[in-house]
């Protein structure tokens, strides 16, 4: 075999080898974000009509989320913007519309202590979707219904759904951190065991239907 004909076949495997590579390093980044994000990659997907533009705007979040000094709540904060959450819950037994409308300022005030610039909606949805993209889609749909609700083009069943939405992203904020987490099995006894968010339906429980508060507290006042 010719030394050109062997230097043609070594720059071929070398240019095979290296698209290989490049395929598979974007496959894996593809993966990557699209575990990140969640549904956020394929809204993306959508909005550029390519993959690559997708990622683009996706990885442009990434870079402004790094710059983003965040901060976890400390547990007793965590605790009073869970209370928050449950006196809403009562609250929309009498008052569903204002309850709605609490809960999207709820969960601007909760972004904003915890670091988030927190503007418009869309700007919000951004900073959030880094790490919470998978619950951004209850944000989305808490928010729609609850501008339906302040033109009072909404019913009870959609504001009951967007307190339901509200509840994902809030226990989404309010979750405890992996390193709290971790140390629960020291704790004795379960002493200072981080508590999960939760509501009066108990943690992690499925949202309660206000429907059901509603006919509870008429059967309290019967009594």
């Amino acid at each position: 075999m010719s030394t050109a004909l062997t230097a043609v076949i070594v720059i071929a495997a070398i240019v095979i080898l290296a698209g290989l590579g490049f395929l598979l390093w974007r496959s894996a980044r593809t993966r990557k974000l699209r575990a990140r994000f969640g549904p956020e990659y394929d809204r993306a997907l959508e909005r550029h009509g390519d993959r690559a533009g997708a990622e683009r705007e996706l990885h442009e979040r990434e870079r402004q989320h790094k710059e983003l000094r965040l901060r976890e709540l400390e547990p007793a904060r965590r605790e009073e913007y869970r209370a928050w959450w449950g006196a809403l819950q009562e609250r929309f037994v009498d008052e569903p519309r204002a309850a709605v409308a609490d809960a999207d300022k709820l969960v601007t005030t909760v972004m904003a202590e915890r670091g988030y610039p927190t503007g418009g909606f869309d700007e919000n949805v951004e900073h959030l979707s880094v790490e919470h993209g998978r619950t951004l889609d209850h944000y989305r749909r808490g928010h729609d219904l609850s501008e339906r609700a302040a033109g009072g083009a909404a019913s009870t069943e959609d504001l009951r759904q967007a307190m339901v939405h509200y509840r994902a992203l809030v226990e989404d904020l309010l979750a405890v951190p992996a390193g709290e987490r971790a140390a629960v099995p020291d704790a004795p006894h379960g002493a200072d065991r981080p508590v999960e968010p939760a509501t009066a339906a108990g943690p992690r429980a499925t949202a309660p239907d206000p429907r059901t508060a509603a006919d509870t507290r008429d059967t309290a006042r019967r009594s």
